[in-house]
């Protein structure tokens, strides 16, 4: 009798060690550290890069991993089965893309921007307003119409061509006077900042305070400007769902939209 009360305690004790165990494993996984890949806009790189620093300073077992380019390249890239968490478009279009191709969620608007003209700070080529940008000879760098501010610096300059102002020839001149088109915003800052060129269309966002060393911006009207739209949406491959949205959530909470207001851009309320 004494042997079976032995063996039946033996048995518990054994029993507990091993819900001991397995509630240990089940606490170490919930804390364990993750990567989170998130694919972003271009224009996003110096902002991100912030929110990400202090995301993790937040919540040190999430690390975030950023693929910045084109958002048009992002959404072919995942398309083509790139594996990504979260997808920071700079643009509706190219987030609608990934949506009908079934790689997102829901998407919502964190951030909105604008556009200028930056010119080197030398300013080879004697610009000092919009309407300097039709003269013969004058070298532009715009990005290509598939990248998000390509296309809206078309749309922009539609809006000046329907202008008595303007007229549609010089938005037929400023074209004329395009000599590069690149694949995202950054490699436009670049060339410009390089004196490749005489002026670019940029964001805002993008006349940062060392790029602000090297390039001068012209501003563009209210009336012809154009308010890009940035969706952002959690992947639905995502091996992190509940984590990939917290991090979104970061992004349009207060402190996000401070961090990103401090890089320029409009807040996603438009305030």
């Amino acid at each position: 009798m004494k042997s079976l009360q032995r063996l039946s305690l033996l048995s518990i004790f054994m029993l507990c060690l091993v819900l001991a165990a397995c509630g240990s494993t089940a606490s170490s996984n919930s804390s364990s550290p993750i990567t989170l890949r998130v694919f972003a806009a271009a224009s996003l790189t110096d902002s991100f890069n912030t929110i990400a620093q202090h995301y993790h300073q937040a919540h040190p077992t999430t690390t975030i991993t950023f693929n910045f380019a084109g958002s048009q390249a992002l959404e072919q890239q995942m398309a083509n089965g790139a594996s990504a968490d979260v997808f920071a478009s700079a643009d509706l279009a190219n987030m609608q893309k990934a949506n009908s191709a079934g790689l997102v969620k829901t998407s919502q608007i964190f951030a909105q921007n604008k556009l200028v003209v930056i010119i080197p700070a030398n300013n080879p080529g004697g610009i000092t307003l919009l309407k300097d940008l039709a003269k013969p000879g004058v070298k532009i760098d715009m990005a290509a119409p598939s990248v998000p501010v390509g296309n809206y610096t078309l749309q922009a300059l539609d809006k000046m061509a329907q202008s008595a102002d303007y007229t549609p020839a010089y938005k037929a001149a400023v074209l004329q006077n395009v000599v590069s088109q690149e694949d995202n915003v950054k490699a436009v800052v670049q060339k410009v900042q390089l004196g490749e060129v005489d002026a670019g269309f940029v964001y805002l966002t993008d006349v940062t305070a060392a790029a602000s060393q090297k390039v001068t911006k012209i501003t563009i009207p209210d009336s012809f400007n154009v308010i890009a739209q940035y969706p952002i949406a959690v992947t639905k491959h995502t091996a992190h769902s509940d984590e990939a949205q917290a991090f979104v959530q970061y992004i349009l909470s207060a402190d996000g939209q401070t961090t990103l207001a401090s890089y320029g851009f409009i807040k996603a309320n438009g305030k």
